[in-house]
């Protein structure tokens, strides 16, 4: 039966229509791609990026910083379905955890990457420096947020492939170890910046709290999109009601953000103190030998626009009722928070540097290819987990024989 099961598994991954094959095929070639790169970077060595002393951290540990805001936002579903039992919610929390393992995977792909070499990241695992060093606190919240968001992912549907729902006396130990790991997922890597006391913009304890307020807006973003193209593309069941109850979540997390945001603006512009420096230099730019360094200025407002104006249309109910704006924002939203958490958190922690001199960094092609290819694998992961979910819970993929199949409710 199991031998059975498999074979229906894999006809039903490998099957689909021109649209499916065409994702497929699109998705292999920038993997393909994503890899020939990482394997000369790993060759030549990290002078391939653009990243040196002045900055050592660069696009890899932006997008990783984003990707942890992404894992962390499954909680944004996890509440509201095992806790207070809202059914729109509790039929999609599944596809809500499954793009938590596919962002939990890529930020380990991401690390690897900016380490250079995987012997280094094997080092880490072989000589723990625990409990003092962040970083093997990071490794950890990481990996276990990935074990606990997959165990939950397969128990569902291996009860569902047995034609049965899922026990909560074996969920709610798996609940709840989920909600407080998810917020420190976010916490310890916010650690990692500001427990740098030589780097004064990361060096505030706000760090925290804005990476959980914007991991609540960006991850529940990015899920109410997936949601949308996976319902249209798929026969999977997305009801508008829980799509709009996001949405709504997405407006009091946004203002939150907002408010941290301002919060630190005000603190460094009103004292303009010496540490006004990384602020002023993603805002204005920083003017050097007569040379102004402002390569991330026209980012820094894009995002600030995005954001503001994400939080108006989420605010105002007849703009996120409308799925046009709800996407438009969503959009916004995600463009906001890759920029605030990426560029604009990393780069001015490290600009002036300790000898005052100002480096401007930008992406290597290098850079910029891996980390396609690494994005790439987390939505093949989720398209394959998404392919594989729908079948079992139609009750067409089942261990139970045909004559006793049924579907099974999400709930």
């Amino acid at each position: 039966m199991t031998a059975a099961f498999i074979i229906d598994l894999i006809r039903h991954i490998t099957r689909g229509n021109k649209l499916y094959y065409a994702w497929l095929s699109v998705l292999g070639l920038v993997i393909a791609a994503g890899a020939a790169a990482y394997f000369g970077q790993a060759d030549k060595g990290l002078i391939v990026t653009n990243m040196r002393d002045q900055v050592s951290w660069g696009f890899y540990i932006s997008n990783f910083t984003f990707l942890v805001g992404v894992a962390a936002a499954a909680v944004m579903l996890v509440i509201p379905s095992y806790i207070y039992h809202f059914k729109p919610i509790k039929e999609i929390v599944l596809f809500g955890e499954m793009i938590a393992v596919m962002a939990v995977t890529m930020c380990i792909m991401l690390v690897v990457a900016d380490m250079g070499k995987p012997m280094y990241a094997w080092h880490i695992m072989m000589h723990p420096n625990f409990p003092s060093s962040l970083l093997v606190w990071d490794v950890i919240v990481l990996n276990g947020y990935l074990v606990i968001n997959l165990s939950a992912v397969s128990y569902v549907l291996y009860r569902a492939a047995h034609g049965k729902e899922y026990k909560m006396s074996i969920m709610w130990p798996i609940v709840l170890l989920s909600i407080p790991w998810a917020f420190s997922i976010h916490t310890v890597t916010a650690f990692l910046y500001n427990g740098l006391s030589s780097r004064p913009f990361w060096n505030a304890s706000i760090v925290a709290p804005r990476f959980i307020a914007s991991a609540l807006c960006s991850g529940p973003a990015l899920m109410i999109l997936v949601f949308q193209i996976a319902r249209k593309v798929s026969e999977v069941e997305i009801s508008n009601e829980a799509i709009q109850k996001i949405a709504e979540l997405i407006a009091y997390a946004m203002g939150l953000n907002l408010f941290l945001y301002a919060a630190e603006i005000f603190k460094e512009f009103y004292s303009r103190s010496i540490h006004l420096a990384p602020m002023e230099y993603l805002f204005f730019g920083l003017s050097k030998d007569g040379t102004l360094h402002n390569v991330l200025v026209p980012f820094t407002w894009i995002a600030l626009i995005c954001n503001v104006t994400a939080f108006v249309i989420f605010l105002m109910p007849g703009l996120r009722h409308k799925f046009t704006t709800m996407n438009v924002a969503c959009v916004m939203v995600l463009i906001g928070v890759y920029i605030e958490k990426g560029m604009g958190l990393i780069i001015p922690g490290f600009i002036p540097d300790t000898l005052g001199e100002i480096y401007d960094y930008l992406p290597s092609a290098t850079e910029l290819i891996v980390t396609a290819g690494i994005w790439a694998v987390g939505a093949l992961i989720y398209t394959l987990m998404i392919k594989t979910a729908i079948p079992i819970y139609k009750g067409e993929l089942s261990l139970v024989p045909k004559e006793q199949r049924r579907k099974i409710p999400a709930h």
